[in-house]
């Protein structure tokens, strides 16, 4: 990993955190079944609203027509780089809680906590993950043959890190621009 994205924390923040960032360059190296469903394993662990896990992850190896279809759905600016990944996945939010059919208010909050468990699970295995929030909803939707309860809320790319030279710009300048965080003073009050 370049030393440039490990995060500059102001406090001991987890290694395992501050060495996650979102690559756009991946290796020609495959990734296995086994190892993305323990990666998507590990989302199923996150926390969730009443338990309700709200989520349903539809992936595809690279050198499938699954491949091909999600990546299919992705915004030009995101095909350039992703369709070197390892694996897609389809992150699916249900919008309402089991058996009530009540509205789940927090269905893509709990989404995102699962993705970030599967990121750093990937990170655990030496997979990166790159969440993208630039693709065609509607497309998706009807690609996947989404229900009416259910939502495409973010496309995830994974695979083995590679050099940032083999990409053309401006990605390959954003690869190798530092991270960095809004300071804890931003972002967090202390209630008296």
């Amino acid at each position: 990993m370049s030393p440039i994205k490990i995060a500059n924390t102001q406090n001991e923040v987890l290694d395992l955190i501050r060495n996650r960032w979102s690559p756009r360059s991946f290796s020609a190296k495959d990734l296995n079944t086994a190892t993305v469903e323990t990666i998507l394993e590990a989302g199923s662990w996150a926390p969730s609203a009443n338990n309700s896990q709200p989520w349903r992850f539809i992936y595809a190896l690279r050198g499938t027509p699954g491949f091909d279809k999600l990546l299919s759905t992705l915004a030009p600016g995101n095909v350039p780089w992703a369709k070197n990944a390892a694996a897609l996945v389809a992150s699916i939010g249900i919008r309402e809680l089991p058996d009530t059919q009540q509205k789940n208010h927090y269905y893509m909050h709990d989404v995102g906590m699962a993705t970030s468990f599967m990121l750093l699970q990937a990170l655990n295995m030496d997979v990166y993950g790159h969440v993208m929030a630039g693709f065609n909803k509607q497309h998706a939707a009807e690609l996947l043959g989404l229900s009416a309860n259910e939502e495409a809320v973010s496309m995830l790319a994974l695979g083995y890190v590679d050099s940032a030279e083999k990409l053309d710009e401006p990605y390959k300048t954003r690869e190798l621009t530092p991270r960095s965080r809004n300071p804890i003073s931003a972002i967090a009050t202390q209630l008296d």
